[in-house]
């Protein structure tokens, strides 16, 4: 009974943690470039009372043996970095990657950090920032008699000027790919940094040979949540939340019982 209790408190803690990362989903259902979490969950250690195999007899041994569990617990929440879905905006500095990739901003502190969100805005210097102010990178600078605005699949910004018909060149927007997104930090902000799980970053053009993805222009990338499932694994997980509580009401009223034996 001692197992059964700490075996279902083990659950219910390990269900609290998955709605918490189902709230966080939903709550960035709206997030542009957002990409939902899956919490993954594996068993604890088992008491072997019969090993599996052990010896049963001189020439037989034990086909199945007798193993108990002690719970599960959380063993990670995943980044699921499927695409989602384009929202057309017709703001020329609105932008998503078609395919895999991430754009390089620069953070205050000067280090590189990396998103799916291609909501960009003009500074006051009319370089291409983040709604935070922090720099794309390589920095883009586009002149405040700039006209029309135009970025190509392949990255390349180009602009017209009053009196011109020729566009001028202003740069090319490069993209970095990783081996294992996934294993990318999330800091919040839309950005991520890389670790030793995810690998350095590997810089090229939209489109080119690094399998990195194009860009499409006026288009925003929306968070990949789906309500109907995240609501799907909220009963789910609500359920076995529920069941385990009954395990722990029942091994208490176990506990209760043997109380009595002595009354």
């Amino acid at each position: 009974m001692i197992r059964a209790l700490y075996s279902a408190a083990s659950g219910m803690t390990a269900q609290q943690l998955n709605i918490d990362n189902i709230a966080n989903n939903l709550a960035n259902a709206n997030s542009a470039g957002y990409k939902s979490r899956r919490a993954q969950f594996q068993d604890l250690l088992y008491q072997n009372m019969v090993t599996p195999g052990s010896s049963a007899g001189q020439s037989t041994v034990v086909p199945t043996g007798l193993q108990l569990g002690l719970g599960t617990r959380a063993s990670s929440n995943e980044i699921i970095f499927q695409q989602g879905d384009f929202a057309a905006t017709n703001n020329p500095l609105d932008l998503v990657i078609q395919g895999r990739g991430f754009f390089q901003i620069k953070q205050a502190t000067g280090q590189t950090a990396y998103t799916r969100a291609g909501s960009f805005h003009l500074d006051n210097t009319g370089s291409l920032v983040t709604s935070d102010g922090d720099q794309l990178q390589p920095q883009i600078t586009i002149p405040p008699t700039a006209q029309a605005i135009t970025i190509a699949t392949d990255g390349t910004v180009t602009y017209t000027l009053p009196g011109q018909t020729q566009a001028q060149n202003a740069g090319q927007i490069t993209l970095a790919n990783f081996q294992n997104p996934a294993g990318l930090n999330s800091i919040g902000h839309n950005l991520y940094l890389p670790t030793d799980a995810s690998g350095d970053a590997t810089v090229g053009t939209p489109g080119g040979t690094e399998g990195i993805g194009t860009l499409q222009q006026g288009y925003l990338e929306q968070s990949n949540v789906s309500v109907v499932d995240e609501f799907i694994n909220l009963i789910t997980s609500q359920r076995a939340y529920e069941a385990n509580s009954k395990v722990v009401k029942a091994a208490d009223d176990m506990y209760q019982q043997v109380n009595n034996l002595t009354r």
